[in-house]
């Protein structure tokens, strides 16, 4: 099983870090994708939905999902389980980013950005819609400038997706 889960991660990587360092403007967006986008995906979060009766329901569970899966279940994930990065143990990549050294998995951007946009979708479905696409963009840049690996990104992803629906729950609850 793990010589499958390798191959995908090398194979995946290698499909999409391959697509880098030819076009200068399509790596400049891959680079603010991966780094800056999701700094507007969390302002647009408070703006869209200012003016909502159920603003304060999806705040706390988008943000409050975001916040804990990334900054725990990440944190304590990325101790009992070290996976290096992408430019630490490949050669000839396209690096477009600089980056930590502390490991890659899961990735903390994905984890983040699919928990905030899973809480958004709970609430409001056309626009949850646009924001897991959003977050799906921003773990392809994180693959594609050279900091993940795919499993990172897929792991981050169901990460966050399950924390919001938790989160969720505990706020119907409660």
């Amino acid at each position: 099983m793990d010589l499958i889960l390798e191959k995908f991660n090398l194979v995946g990587f290698r499909l999409i870090n391959d697509l880098a360092g030819h076009n200068i403007w399509l790596d400049r967006f891959m680079v603010f994708a991966a780094d800056k986008m999701g700094y507007l995906l969390i302002l647009s979060v408070l703006i869209i939905f200012w003016k909502k009766n159920y603003f304060k329901k999806v705040v706390f569970v988008s943000f409050g999902s975001a916040i804990i899966a990334r900054f725990a279940f990440v944190a304590i994930l990325r101790y009992l389980l070290y996976s290096p990065r992408p430019f630490l143990v490949l050669e000839n990549i396209n690096r477009l980013m600089n980056h930590s050294l502390e490991s890659s998995f899961p990735s903390g951007h994905a984890t983040f950005y699919f928990a905030l946009a899973m809480g958004v979708y709970l609430y409001n479905k056309k626009a949850g819609h646009v924001y897991l696409i959003l977050a799906g963009l921003v773990g392809f840049a994180r693959i594609f400038v050279s900091v993940h690996w795919p499993l990172d990104v897929l792991a981050g992803a169901l990460l966050g997706c399950f924390t919001a629906v938790f989160m969720n729950k505990l706020a119907k609850r409660f």
